[in-house]
C-alpha cells in the first residue's frame, strides 16, 4: 500500500528529510504586530527571535484553514497514494490536530489522523517513524503501530530561560508562572501527552543545564536525540559537547540541532534549551 504522509511546520524536520520522504508540511500561521506569516515560509527563524525582544505587543500563533489540509491530502491521493497519514502538534497545545481531523472527514476514511501529545522533533520523530515504515513497505496498521511506539518512548524537555512569553500565551500552570516572575527561575519543564508539567526550578543557565544533563542521561539507551533551542545554539552546542564527552559512543550516530520554529519560539522565548529523545 502506498501511504502519504502529512504533519505541520511546528514538527521542526529538517528539510533533507521532508524532501526524501515526500512529507507535506501545512505551516501554521504567526502573527506579528498585525501581520500574519505562514511559519518557516514568509518569516526565517533567525529574523523571529531577532525581532522578539523588541516586538511592541505579544505575537500570536494561529491554526491553517481546515482547507489547507484538505488540499493536502487531496494532492497525496491524486498522486496515487491509496491512503494518508497526517500528525500533528498535541491537540492540548493547539487546534491545529482537530482542524485536520475535520478535514479528513472528507475523505471517506482514506485519511488517518493522529495528534502528537508532543512539539518539535516529538512530532518529528513520530512522522519520521511513519516514513521509515513506509518506506519498509509495512502495512498501514504496521506503520501506525511504529508511530504509537515511537510515541511511547518519546521524552521531550526544555529548559527555559524565561517564563514570561509562557506565561502570556497561558499554557503553563499559574504555579509556574508566578514562580518564576517573583524569583527570576529558569524553569526546567517537561511535555507530557501536550501538558508543560514543572520538573525544577533552578536559578542560573548553568544549573538548568545540569538538571537537563540530569534528565537526559536518566533515560538509558536512545535511539534518536535532538538538541533543540531557541536562537541559542552556543547553549545548544555546549550542551551537546558535554554529552559527547561523557557518553560517547552509547549516544545515537546523529543528533541534529534544531533551532525550534517560530510558532513554537512566541511560547517559549528566545534562550531556551531543550532536546528531544526516542528510548531505545
Amino acid at each position: 500500500m502506498r501511504i502519504g504522509l502529512v504533519t505541520d511546520s511546528p514538527c521542526d524536520l529538517p528539510v533533507s528529510l521532508v524532501a526524501r520522504y515526500l512529507i507535506e508540511v501545512v505551516p501554521a500561521i504567526l502573527v506579528l504586530e498585525g501581520q500574519s506569516y505562514l511559519d518557516g515560509v514568509e518569516i526565517t527563524r533567525e529574523v523571529f527571535y531577532q525581532r522578539l525582544p523588541s516586538l511592541r505587543s505579544t505575537p500570536t500563533t494561529a491554526a491553517p484553514p481546515q482547507a489547507v489540509f484538505a488540499e493536502r491530502y487531496r494532492k497525496l491521493l491524486m498522486q496515487g497514494c491509496e491512503h494518508v497519514i497526517g500528525i500533528f502538534t498535541a491537540e492540548k497545545l493547539t487546534a491545529i490536530a482537530n482542524i485536520a481531523r475535520s478535514a479528513a472527514s472528507e475523505f471517506s476514511g482514506r485519511v488517518s489522523v493522529l495528534e502528537s501529545g508532543s512539539l518539535s522533533m516529538g512530532i518529528g520523530y513520530q512522522v519520521l517513524s511513519a516514513a521509515e515504515a513506509i518506506e519498509k513497505g509495512l502495512s498501514l496498521a504496521e506503520t501506525l503501530a511504529a508511530v504509537q511506539s515511537t510515541r511511547e518512548r518519546l521524552y521531550v524537555a526544555a529548559a527555559l530561560d524565561t517564563v514570561e512569553y509562557l506565561r502570556r500565551s497561558g499554557r503553563v500552570p499559574r504555579a509556574i508562572a508566578t514562580l518564576g516572575g517573583l524569583l527570576r527561575i529558569k524553569p526546567v519543564v517537561e511535555l507530557r501527552e501536550g501538558a508543560v508539567l514543572p520538573v525544577a526550578a533552578p536559578r542560573t543557565t548553568r544549573h538548568a543545564a545540569d538538571k537537563m544533563y540530569e534528565l537526559l542521561t536518566a533515560l538509558g539507551a536512545l535511539e534518536k536525540l535532538s538538541i533543540l533551542h531557541t536562537n541559542a545554539e552556543n547553549r545548544a552546542t555546549q550542551f551537546l559537547e558535554r554529552l559527547t564527552a561523557s557518553l560517547g559512543a552509547a549516544l545515537p550516530a546523529d543528533i541534529p540541532i534544531v533551532n525550534v520554529t517560530t510558532v513554537i519560539g512566541t511560547h517559549v522565548g528566545p534562550n531556551g534549551l531543550g532536546f528531544a529523545a526516542v528510548k531505545k
